[in-house]
């Protein structure tokens, strides 16, 4: 099947039902709660211990002129700028056009529909609970080597037919360059899919000690309920990753994708259905965050939630969650990605050329839509002049526009609300700061907004403490005898602590921002932008207001969706109630 055909649609007029002999009962929101009473039915017929691939990190394709990618990319885009998608719920494996749609634009062109999607009403998404406990009676109990068979596949089809895919999708639907929809929705994503199974291989290989006369043993259950996983717009690779590392797990999953970045999504569905994932593993809900949050944040048998979103979102989750604690079979694992109000300072011995790279590329690239964008720096004052003319010089021979254009850097914000938000801190910076560079919005055929450069005179300024999420990066410029004093004020500015980065030539400087700055991200570059977390080398993640640092794209992650049981296995059980201590002297 190509990447661009539709998966024949299973019927989609019944409900998912409960298996023959199981018993159901109604919970307190009125919605059946399946019992984990009736087996499962398990496959066996294998003895040894397998081993995945060692996983390596997918090659970045160059999408120069003439190569083969760029030809492939360019026609996929052609053929799906002249489709309109229509894109139903997957419940249980089954395609719910609900009937009650909104529709995808071109952030860049948005006058262009792309896809009508469908939204879950209040009915979809009991439907999509039963489905996730129908389906975990036996995935959870299938062996882990034939779920990770399972990611391992999508990853290799990702990698082959479905990458100009999903990479159109990701460019046209959320305006990503070529390169950026490459790191992003082809290598990242593949890069999840193959060194999550290497990751949970070698937490399953942990076990206790024993000795000869007992055998003791780790179960590493998934969670007793189901995961809700809710992704955002801005990396499809956060989009695939959230729903499906709880799922190689052993759990099953509920997935509210962000309805700006539909059409990759669908695409992410899609694929995985090709892989072989089983019908209601991933149960696939787009629709009203509050109408779909209020369910299952009510059921019983919420078991955990995936987010990457904003932190007040976020918030409001945890504080609901933690108010109807006693509605719940289990505690809810929470693990959420929030904002970030990113740094970089610079030491007066930084490289001037490479700081104003690290300045143009994480504070521009993606137009700044990333939770590790540079959108704060502090520059002593002898270096300033230098780091702003250069920085600047970049900043106007940046090209922006249309994505399918490959000589493009930038290309639009996601969304009008995105646009007047960005607007509205540039009419601020304009008022109250120096805009040294770009600070024009034109939205009439797209949303875009120009590089812009603000400097301020004052550490506590508004643009130096709020998550702004557009491309622009705010700058501090401070005496260089106030190095120690500067560091401390980094630390203290913003509520965040997602990535930061220093600059210099001095060890002794990168040893004091080090420690000075040791909680205020938690990824850290020294001498390079703080965007770019690749997995496998730099797991990705933040504290403070910016997330509970659960690291994806590690093993520390995947622990947040098993919950052990230890069997302890005596070969030789004590036949006599009394100890030796007992006897008589």
């Amino acid at each position: 099947m190509s990447a661009s055909a539709v998966r024949p649609n299973r019927s989609a007029s019944s409900s998912p039902a409960d298996s023959p002999g199981s018993k159901s009962k109604t919970d307190d929101t009125g919605v059946d709660s399946v019992s984990p009473e009736s087996a499962a039915h398990i496959l066996t017929g294998f003895n040894g211990n397998r081993r995945v691939p060692p996983p390596v990190n997918e090659p970045i394709k160059s999408y120069a002129p003439g190569s083969v990618e760029r030809a492939a990319l360019k026609e996929r885009l052609r053929s799906m700028s002249n489709e309109r998608v229509d894109i139903p719920l997957i419940i249980g494996g089954n395609e719910v056009h609900s009937g009650e749609t909104a529709e995808t634009v071109m952030p860049h062109n948005h006058r262009h529909v792309l896809a009508q999607w469908h939204r879950a009403s209040a009915a979809n998404i009991d439907e999509a609970i039963l489905a996730a406990q129908k389906a975990g009676r036996d995935w959870a109990n299938w062996a882990w080597e034939d779920r990770a068979a399972v990611f391992l596949k999508a990853a290799e089809l990702l990698a082959t037919t479905w990458r100009a895919t999903l990479n159109a999708a990701t460019m046209l639907g959320q305006s990503k360059t070529a390169f950026q929809a490459e790191i992003d929705a082809a290598c990242e994503l593949i890069d999840f899919w193959r060194f999550n199974p290497h990751y949970a291989q070698s937490l399953y290989d942990e076990q206790p000690l024993s000795d000869r006369t007992m055998w003791n043993q780790l179960d590493y259950r998934p969670l007793e309920g189901f995961v809700y996983a809710v992704t955002p717009f801005n990396f499809t690779s956060i989009a695939g990753n959230l729903p499906t590392a709880p799922a190689l797990m052993g759990n099953t999953v509920i997935w509210k994708p962000a309805s700006s970045a539909m059409l990759s999504a669908h695409y992410i569905m899609k694929l995985l259905e090709e892989a072989g994932l089983p019908p209601g593993v991933i149960n696939f809900v787009p629709g009203d965050a509050g109408l779909i949050s209020d369910k299952l944040l009510a059921h019983r048998d919420l078991a955990g939630v995936h987010f990457t979103g904003s932190t007040a979102v976020f918030n409001n989750m945890w504080k609901t969650i933690g108010a109807s604690m006693s509605r719940y079979k289990s505690y809810p694992r929470i693990v959420g990605e929030t904002g970030g109000k990113d740094f970089i300072v610079a030491h007066s011995s930084a490289d001037p050329v490479a700081l104003s790279v690290a300045i143009a590329r994480g504070g521009f690239e993606y137009q700044g839509q990333k939770c590790s964008a540079a959108s704060r720096v502090y520059v002593p004052e002898s270096i300033w002049p230098e780091v702003r003319d250069r920085t600047v010089a970049i900043m106007q021979d940046i090209k922006m526009g249309d994505v399918t254009d490959f000589r493009n850097f930038m290309g639009a914000v996601i969304d009008k609300k995105a646009f007047t938000k960005i607007g509205e801190y540039l009419e601020h910076g304009r008022k109250n700061a120096n805009i040294v560079a770009g600070g024009v919005a034109r939205g009439e055929d797209g949303y875009f907004i120009e590089p812009t450069l603000i400097e301020t005179k004052d550490p506590a300024y508004r643009l130096l403490c709020e998550e702004i999420f557009g491309p622009v990066v705010t700058a501090y410029v401070y005496p260089d005898s106030k190095w120690e004093e500067t560091l401390r004020i980094v630390d203290e500015t913003s509520p965040y602590a997602l990535t930061g980065a220093v600059f210099s030539r001095e060890r002794k400087a990168i040893r004091e921002a080090a420690l000075v700055l040791r909680n205020a991200a938690g990824n850290f570059y020294v001498n390079d932008k703080p965007t770019g977390a690749v997995v496998g080398q730099q797991p990705f993640g933040g504290a403070r207001g910016s997330g509970t640092n659960d690291k994806a794209g590690s093993k520390l992650n995947l622990v947040r969706w098993i919950s052990p049981r230890n069997i302890k296995e005596t070969f030789s059980p004590p036949t006599d109630y009394r100890y030796p201590f007992m006897a008589e002297e």
